[in-house]
């Protein structure tokens, strides 16, 4: 029981101090400003990765952006992210958390980049609004199901939401985000 509660308190501490925003800002606003400046840096990186996913995010209803930090060690694992939702019609921004938890055997540290992109308003919503739990997993080069196009480098994780999964050697070949929750950040809006 002892070294099962050592394991997590270091699993809690690595990730603490990993999480992308985890220093102390000293003002709301000042974290705020932290979060859009990773949701610009993200976009930036994916236009330049995939440049036909900035028409895509300007037709879209909305998206979201994420900066995630996990880790595994032996059977447990996990992850935390910031976060914001922008309604493209409005501007408005719901700044939002994300959290994972892994288990099986495994060891390891993650650094990864979500962009959700948001076809119509009801699915921005729904996301803002209820948050949500995921257990999806996909592999990318998939098409809209209507047009039979393909979002280059997006996955469809449910009806009119796209996931772009960037890491720090580029586009992920996959997409997962398997046992993880995306909630609104109480404490920025």
């Amino acid at each position: 029981m002892k070294r099962r509660t050592l394991l997590l308190a270091g699993l809690s501490g690595v990730l603490a101090a990993g999480f992308p925003g985890a220093a102390l800002a000293a003002s709301k606003a000042e974290q705020r400003a932290e979060v859009r400046q990773n949701s610009q840096s993200i976009l930036k990186q994916l236009y330049r990765l995939h440049p036909s996913a900035k028409g895509l995010i300007d037709n879209a209803a909305g998206y979201a952006t994420f900066s995630n930090f996990g880790m595994k060690i032996l059977l447990l694992g996990g992850g935390a992210g910031q976060g914001v939702a922008v309604d493209r019609e409005t501007g408005k921004e719901t700044f939002m958390k994300m959290m994972e938890v892994q288990g099986g055997l495994g060891f390891g540290v993650k650094k990864f980049r979500l962009v959700f992109v948001f076809e119509s308003k009801e699915a921005l919503r729904r996301f803002i609004e209820s948050g949500w739990e995921s257990s999806a997993q996909a592999t990318l080069a998939a098409t809209d199901g209507r047009h039979g196009a393909a979002y280059q480098g997006a996955v469809p994780i449910s009806p009119g939401v796209w996931l772009f999964q960037l890491t720090d050697k580029g586009l992920a070949a996959e997409a997962t985000i398997k046992g993880t929750r995306y909630y609104k950040d109480d404490s920025l809006n």
